[in-house]
């Protein structure tokens, strides 16, 4: 069975999300902890937590991928802004733990000229600041285009995080397949390829959701814009081998294509269409 999802509004609360994606059909979802383009996050009902922990395990869902916001960067060369993704993360994370056993995705940042080994040595101190021993949220490196300064734009740069993470078992990958076909992973034509690579980079265990997403742009663009399912470059044969894929097949995997909600909802159609019965 293919386990998939959106991204929803996290405006009406949790039990709300999780009612919104039974009736698109979904048994998984997205949601920002916050504003994405902010800061500020609403009280915590953890009533309506419970709630929804209970509708999940009613109804079989596969783990939930949540999303930091967008404008969080561990590795930035302004101390203020490290010092806000921190403090940002650490309440997100505790947060989650309401919700346990799922996932808390984020953008690793951008580097903003200092180079990648100062990057990786932020991200992961920071990183070993935030976990702590008996956490049920897994966290989850997001794969990236590679535009620009971002960290995480190979396989490599994900690996050396990882390397730096003491408790490496809260931690985990979330591969985009927008992202890492922009970064030059051709998962259209090589997709046992790219997989035999990130498996001999960073080891296939620890890929754990998937985000996906058509691109706008030619393979290898490194500009990251997203396209609904078969609109874009990857398009629906490769979604096929994607979502029927042995070491992807089982994985949550969460729409962010540019949609309103019935869009998402003929994209869940669609995606279970391609699967092998």
């Amino acid at each position: 069975m293919l386990h998939i999802g959106c991204h929803l509004s996290a405006t009406g609360g949790f039990l709300n999300m999780g009612e919104t994606a039974l009736s698109i059909g979904a048994d998984t979802f997205a949601f920002f902890t916050r504003n994405p383009r902010g800061g500020s996050a609403k009280e915590l009902d953890t009533e309506d937590a419970g709630a929804l922990v209970r509708l999940l395990k009613d109804n079989g869902f596969a783990p939930l991928v949540a999303h930091a916001p967008y404008t969080l960067n561990l590795c930035s060369d302004k101390e203020n802004i490290r010092t806000f993704a921190f403090e940002t993360m650490k309440d997100d994370i505790r947060r989650m733990e309401y919700i346990p056993g799922n996932y808390y995705n984020f953008h690793p940042g951008s580097h903003m000229k200092q180079g990648v080994e100062a990057a990786v040595g932020m991200i992961s101190d920071a990183l070993n600041g935030i976990l702590f021993d008996g956490m049920h949220t897994t966290v989850l490196l997001e794969t990236m285009a590679g535009k620009g300064s971002e960290v995480g734009g190979s396989f490599e740069e994900l690996r050396m995080i990882l390397d730096r993470v003491a408790l490496s078992d809260c931690m985990g990958v979330c591969l985009d397949t927008c992202h890492v076909y922009d970064a030059g992973y051709d998962i259209v034509n090589d997709l046992d390829g790219v997989l035999s690579e990130f498996d001999r980079v960073i080891g296939i265990g620890k890929l754990r959701a998937i985000h996906i997403n058509d691109s706008k742009n030619p393979f290898a663009s490194h500009k990251d814009r997203h396209e609904c399912i078969g609109s874009g470059s990857i398009g629906n044969e490769a979604f096929a081998r994607i979502v029927n894929h042995p070491l992807l097949k089982d994985l949550p995997f969460i729409l962010e294509t540019p949609n309103e909600l019935s869009g998402y909802a003929e994209e869940i159609v669609l995606l279970r269409s391609l699967v092998n019965n």
